[in-house]
Parts: C-alpha cells; sequence; structure tokens
C-alpha cells in the first residue's frame, strides 16, 4: 500500500483490508507524508501490518518497488491508501490465480457493471488512449491498463525489475509482464473514484509521463 498524504483516509482503508479474510500481511509504505499519515501509521498497532517509512516522496513507483521486495506471501495486491478501491472484491482479484488460471489479474474498471462514481470524462479518455497505446507494444487486449487493483503470484512478481520511481510504474510492469509470457487475466471492479478537491493527485503530466513510458519499455519489447 503506497500512502503519501492520506490523513483522511489511511486508518478507513486500513481497517477495510485488515477485514478482508484473504489478507495475510499489509505492508504500507509511506512516502515521506508531510501531513500526520505518518504519526497515525507509527500508532498502528496489527500484527499483520508493516510499516515502512521513505526518507522522502520519491514517488509511486519507489513506493511499490521498497513493498515488493518486502512482501513474503505468495500472492500480492496492490491496494492505493484512498478509498477509490474495494478489498471486499480481493476474492474477485484472486479468483484467477488461486484456481492457477493466471499468474497476473488485472482489475478493471470498464469490464463490470458494479457502481461507478461518475467524474471526469477526459480522465477515461486518457485512460483508454494509454491502455490502448500500451496494447499495441505489448499485444495484450487490457481494457484497463492504468488500473491501481493489480494482483500477481509473488515468484511473478519477484522476477520483474521496477525502475519507475512515480506513475509510469504502470505501463512498465506492463510492458515487462507481457515480456515474461505471464498468464493475464483481466477482471471487471467497482471504482469510487475522487476529486482533486477530495485528494487526488494523477495529473495530466503524469498522463504525458505515462505515454512516454509506454514507449520506452514498449519499444524494448518490440526490440
Amino acid at each position: 500500500m503506497p500512502c503519501f498524504n492520506e490523513r483522511e483516509t489511511v486508518e478507513i482503508i486500513l481497517k477495510r483490508v485488515l477485514d478482508s479474510p484473504l489478507t495475510g500481511e499489509v505492508l504500507v509504505v509511506d512516502d515521506g507524508s508531510t501531513d500526520g499519515t505518518r504519526e497515525m501509521l507509527n500508532k498502528v498497532d496489527e500484527p499483520r501490518v508493516r510499516v515502512l517509512l521513505q526518507p522522502r516522496n520519491y514517488g509511486k513507483g519507489a513506493a511499490l518497488r521498497r513493498g515488493f521486495a518486502e512482501a513474503t506471501k505468495p500472492y500480492v495486491i496492490v491496494q492505493d491508501a484512498d478509498l477509490e478501491y474495494d478489498p471486499a472484491e480481493y476474492g474477485v482479484m484472486l479468483g484467477p490465480l488461486l484456481d492457477g488460471r493466471a499468474d497476473v489479474v488485472y482489475g478493471s474498471r470498464f469490464l463490470s457493471a458494479a457502481p461507478h462514481r461518475v467524474l471526469y470524462f477526459w480522465h477515461s479518455v486518457g485512460n483508454r488512449f494509454l491502455t490502448m497505446c500500451s496494447n499495441a507494444f505489448t499485444n495484450l487486449n487490457l481494457t484497463d491498463m492504468e488500473t491501481c487493483y493489480k494482483a500477481f503470484r509473488l515468484d511473478v512478481l519477484k522476477s520483474i525489475v521496477i525502475e519507475e520511481d512515480r506513475f509510469g510504474f504502470e505501463p512498465e510492469i506492463t510492458a515487462k509482464i507481457a515480456r515474461s509470457g505471464a498468464r493475464v487475466y483481466e477482471v471487471g471492479i467497482s471504482y469510487s473514484g475522487r476529486t482533486y478537491g477530495e485528494g487526488k493527485k494523477i495529473g495530466w503530466k503524469d498522463g504525458f509521463q505515462a505515454l512516454y513510458c509506454v514507449v520506452k519499455y514498449g519499444a524494448r519489447r518490440s526490440a
């Protein structure tokens, strides 16, 4: 669980994650929070939770890289520290892994009939465009490459070296998964997006960086 300045939501989402019967451990990587999040995490007293503190704000990719390195359970799910994604759907995410069909599972916000908060049109256009570009390089047919909810077999995850420190993580990990030959499945999930006033952090500059990473890591596959 990468976490940066999520004081308003981190306790709530942590409880929801721990309420899932499928949760064996939670690695919260605080990425240099300055709003009191770090102090709240220091008070967590739960044996399944480990809090890892980054010395400063390096970015989501760097936080995930550290969390992946520390993971010990056979399956790993990426969970943001906001309330946009619902831990009650872990069973849906883990299903294809647990029955042996998949090595990696993407939770798509565009496949499901489950409830979705209606928000930004251009965000959805951008997500679909980036997914299409990524698919063109990877030859996958994903509908939501930019989703937070990704689940992995630990051995597959440990075989991939993450280079990107920020939001370029999504196209990078997708290109490297495709190159590895891992079996990828996609399942529909709900989505409760938040506004910028509610703490959303990704912006148009991150979209351009993601497009650069689609080409950067996709071109390696095509070479």
